[in-house]
This record gives C-alpha cells, structure tokens and sequence, in this order.
C-alpha cells in the first residue's frame, strides 16, 4: 500500500530528482510555459502554486524561502514583481495543464504547463 508515499520518483535517485524538478520550477517561472512530460507537470503543479501563493506577501523571509527553492534571484524577482501581482485577484488554481499527444518514440505523454 502507498500510505504517505508521496511524489513520484521518476527513476532518478534523490538528489538528481530534486535537481530535475527545481530547473522545472525555474523553467516555469522564468518562461511561463513549458512543455514536459504530463507526470512531471503534475508534480512541479501544487509546488508552484504555493510558491505564488507565498510570493503574494512581499516579505524578506518569502524571497529568502523562495530563493532557496529556485536557486536562481531573477526567478525570485520576477516571481514576486510579475506573477504575484498579476495573481492578486485569484484565490487559486495559477496553472494549467494542457495534454498534448503522444507523438514520442517511447510512447510518454507530453503535456503543457502555464500559468494563468
């Protein structure tokens, strides 16, 4: 049984799992739509949503925080002078995912992920 088994491991092992989904989330910020496979989208989906949700707030702690998750400070920076503002108004839901084909040779399904 999974019982809090969360998150998917994508066949990597922590570190480079880790690594992989952080330059997803910066990809995601930086160019507000990218395309990946639909379980990737899935995953990154509820972490990027939080990182809007706490870029709201402009505090020195949150960018802080959110600099330690993205590693990179013009993410950081358009996070919270871009996206957040224009996501004032939501109450949730800042993302999108649009399945596309599966047109690979290994049969994986690809997905858009973009923000609102």
């Amino acid at each position: 049984m999974r019982h809090h088994k969360k998150g998917r491991k994508f066949g990597r092992k922590t570190n480079v799992r880790g690594a992989l989904i952080k330059s997803l989330l910066r990809s995601l910020v930086l160019h507000e739509r990218i395309s990946t496979t639909e379980a990737k989208a899935k995953e990154i989906r509820p972490k990027v949503e939080k990182m809007i949700t706490r870029a709201m707030v402009d505090t020195v702690a949150n960018r802080r925080l959110l600099k330690a998750r993205l590693g990179d400070d013009t993410a950081v920076a358009k996070l919270f002078t871009t996206i957040a503002p224009r996501m004032k108004d939501r109450k949730g839901g800042y993302t999108r995912i649009v399945k596309r084909s599966t047109t690979a040779t290994d049969g994986r399904s690809t997905a858009y992920i973009a923000l609102v």
